[in-house]
């Protein structure tokens, strides 16, 4: 039986709630360089791609060369709202296209879990399964949504 709100298709367009936590509840943010580099991930790939031939660098600091550059989600998905909590995270999004959050969601969490494991000498997976995801239908949806990530 399929998990709840484990939807893999996404319609362009549409409004999503997105959220996942650690596995066994355990924290994802352990401490302040944790947060900002899962933010420093989320505008790497959201912000719009250098224009001006500067050196692109990753979250960590580290030069990426142009042939190496990572696919960019700006004109695919616009991130809305966001929280991040100890053991978990959540987002708000509207998608542009079919496959801009699928391909989003797995490069941010991809990304992320390669630094978490490697910062604390760990292996294995970091989240509980798959992110969740909800679309949002009505208005006031929305804004509970929207009300319920900002509290």
């Amino acid at each position: 039986m399929p998990q709840k709100n484990s939807r893999k298709e996404y319609g362009a367009g549409g409004y999503y709630h997105i959220y996942n936590r650690g596995v066994e509840k355990r924290d994802i943010f352990l401490d302040e360089q944790d947060y900002k580099v899962f933010l420093g991930y989320m505008k790497f790939y959201l912000e719009f791609p250098n224009l001006q031939g500067l050196a692109l660098k990753d979250p960590e600091g580290k030069v990426i060369s142009p042939s190496r550059e990572p696919k960019n989600y700006a004109s695919q998905i616009e991130l809305l709202s966001y929280c991040l909590m100890p053991n978990h995270f959540h987002l708000l999004i509207k998608q542009s296209t079919d496959r801009g959050i699928a391909e989003f969601m797995q490069s941010l969490v991809l990304k992320y879990v390669l630094y978490f494991n490697k910062k604390y000498k760990r292996v294995g997976g970091l989240f509980q399964g798959r992110y969740k995801t909800v679309l949002i239908e009505t208005e006031e949806q929305f804004v509970y949504v929207s009300k319920y990530i900002h509290r």
